[in-house]
């Protein structure tokens, strides 16, 4: 998903160290017999500029909630939400949105998807074919350029995803679980390739995930939340992956089963309870 704006520039930027700050952010919604559900109690929390942070909490707690609130797509019904110091309400474009689906569209072929956003933008089909070719020659999908998504494995049509959400060139990525629908060997693969290539754009990346260890390989840091309405409950720093300089060797480092069990404690998860 792209969401469309005027982009910050880098010289707004300068000297501002978070690239997201939600202050106090509460949200409410009214069911249809007006009553009022609580989703996020109080959410306050920085997101540094250039950090892999990702959130996990027990299903249900309110992350996509709060995933929406940062994109702008909804306003919380107090506190604020800034992104590289402005306030962002009733703005979107700040962010590029990478789902659990690759929502590619399967009339148009891998290049054309790629060149989405940069349309919406409203670039010169040539400039957005030499980007769209660009980005797909580095990450080595250039020879399926002209092929359509149903003929590309899952993984390679995340990649693609991704690529289209880059092409853009926005500032912060939001990861809503993007590996969920894929095998666990493609997961990891993918993994390893997003960190790499989040590293070299300089991105700000937030994921989602319910899979601890996926966040733990990732991740500079991890906020955990409470059951709904959700709060964060703590944050950890971690940054094995760049450390180490990979996901892979974060995983099979002696530190982390510890932060698992630890993480895994935090959730308050009961066997048997709903969750």
């Amino acid at each position: 998903m792209i969401l469309n704006s005027t982009k910050v520039r880098n010289s707004d930027k300068k000297g501002i160290a978070n690239a997201v700050e939600l202050q106090g952010v509460k949200k409410q919604f009214i069911d249809q017999g007006d009553h009022v559900i609580e989703v996020i109690k109080d959410i306050t929390l920085d997101i540094k500029d250039k950090e892999f942070i990702s959130i996990v909490g027990p299903s249900g707690c309110g992350k996509s909630t709060m995933f929406n609130i940062i994109a702008g797509l909804l306003e919380p019904s107090e506190g604020v939400v800034k992104v590289h110091g402005k306030n962002i309400a009733r703005s979107t474009g700040h962010v590029g949105y990478m789902m659990q689906k690759d929502l590619l569209f399967p009339w148009r072929t891998i290049l054309d998807n790629v060149c989405l956003g940069l349309e919406v933008n409203r670039l010169s089909k040539k400039e957005r074919v030499e980007i769209a070719r660009d980005y797909l020659a580095k990450y080595g999908l250039i020879d399926f350029a002209n092929a359509y998504p149903a003929t590309l494995s899952g993984g390679m049509r995340q990649r693609v995803a991704l690529i289209r959400t880059l092409a853009i060139n926005p500032d912060i990525i939001l990861l809503d679980e993007p590996f969920s629908a894929l095998d666990y060997q493609t997961r990891l693969v993918l993994e390893e390739e997003i960190l790499t290539i989040l590293r070299d754009f300089g991105k700000t990346a937030v994921l989602i995930t319910h899979d601890i260890g996926e966040a733990i390989a990732m991740s500079d840091r991890i906020a955990v939340m409470t059951q709904r309405p959700t709060s964060v409950k703590k944050v950890y720093d971690v940054g094995l992956a760049k450390e180490l300089g990979s996901g892979m060797k974060a995983r099979s480092d002696h530190r982390y089963n510890e932060y698992f069990q630890n993480i895994w404690g935090d959730l308050d998860i009961q066997i048997g309870r709903d969750s």
